[in-house]
């Protein structure tokens, strides 16, 4: 089969491989659609960085899978070929507290492993995965879907419980890239009273208001916020990864408000009194997702008649996954995928 490979500099390699075989508790997955994260840009596209969870192990890329399960191994029981899955990008030892919580983002044992950082990843035709790290999708969803929720969504969403957004709550978002769209679509179907998100991208801008997922969208300048929210929105969640939006974040959160930190990446000073203990905020430090909240999403959005696949802008074969690669590291578009039919 056929698998991208990122060696660093900008550069995606296709490399012909054996098929993968389930071992026993394994499946193979028929991959469907793999999209590119901004994770995978930053810290493995461009060049590999640190060490640990970013510990690129020259693997097969890609950890926004989805597919549909092609073989089982021995002892696998909760899922059967056919089954339309979405593969949870973290497969950890299952054993630690943190694993048992459904949190194998969060696992630190050597045995822990990354879907296309450590162990191979979704931009392949094939896919070996444990079967404790697949969820079922349902058919009311596309494969786009799924992907999207593979990593970037069920992250969005983690961040939005977290902050328990209801429709008491106007809520900003700082940073319009795929997480920050699908942070305001889920947003506005848990109850949100209005939605405003700021980029410095004018083409980020115009996607978020294309789709309906923000009210106003703006480039960020605080005396334009302070116009727009006045005293501050009751949630804000930064999806930038940018000191200057985090701040921008904190800054336009009003009194006894809530923030979720999301985006990766950045370096944040602050004045602790004045911005965080003088205006009692609570901040969050929101880390992908567990499994059951990734499951819990996939029903939400079926009974919200949302499809996360819209934050899409561009599909590519597999064989073009280094265009693909290119035109995502430009941001200025959407979520970028690699499908096949």
């Amino acid at each position: 089969m056929l698998g991208a490979y990122l060696p660093g500099n900008r550069e995606v390699e296709l490399r012909e491989v054996p098929d993968p075989r389930p071992g026993p508790g394994q499946v193979v997955v028929g991959v469907r659609a793999s999209t590119i994260c901004g994770s995978d840009l930053r810290a493995i596209y461009r060049e590999h960085l640190g060490q640990g969870p970013e510990a690129y192990q020259d693997v097969i890329a890609g950890h926004e899978p989805c597919g549909q399960v092609v073989a089982v191994g021995a002892g696998v029981r909760r899922v059967r070929e056919g089954d339309r899955v979405v593969v949870h990008h973290i497969s950890g030892c299952g054993q630690c507290d943190e694993c048992r919580r459904g949190y194998q983002i969060s696992c630190t044992s050597a045995a822990r492993a990354a879907y296309g950082w450590q162990r191979d990843g979704g931009h392949a035709e094939f896919l070996l995965a444990e079967e404790r790290d697949l969820l079922v999708m349902p058919d009311a969803l596309t494969f786009l879907d799924g992907a999207c929720v593979a990593c970037g969504g069920a992250t969005a969403y983690e961040a939005l419980c977290r902050v328990g957004v209801s429709g008491r709550d106007r809520v900003l978002v700082t940073g319009l890239g795929p997480v920050g769209l699908m942070t305001a679509m889920i947003a506005r179907a848990m109850g949100a009273t209005g939605v405003v998100g700021t980029d410095p991208s004018p083409e980020r801008r115009s996607l978020a208001t294309a789709l309906g997922a923000v009210d106003d969208a703006v480039a960020g300048d605080d005396d334009e916020l302070g116009d727009l929210l006045g005293a501050g929105v009751e949630v804000a969640v930064d999806c930038s990864g940018a000191g200057a939006a985090q701040l921008t974040a904190l800054r336009h959160t009003r009194r006894w408000g809530r923030v979720a930190l999301v985006g990766e990446g950045g370096r944040l000073t602050v004045d602790v009194s004045e911005v965080l203990i003088h205006r009692q905020l609570t901040v969050h430090g929101s880390w992908v997702s567990s499994t059951w909240r990734m499951a819990e999403l996939l029903d939400r959005l079926v009974r919200w008649d949302i499809h996360l696949e819209r934050v899409v802008t561009d599909t590519f074969a597999l064989a073009d996954a280094g265009s693909a690669y290119v035109l995502a590291d430009s941001g200025a578009e959407g979520k970028v995928g690699i499908v096949r039919e």
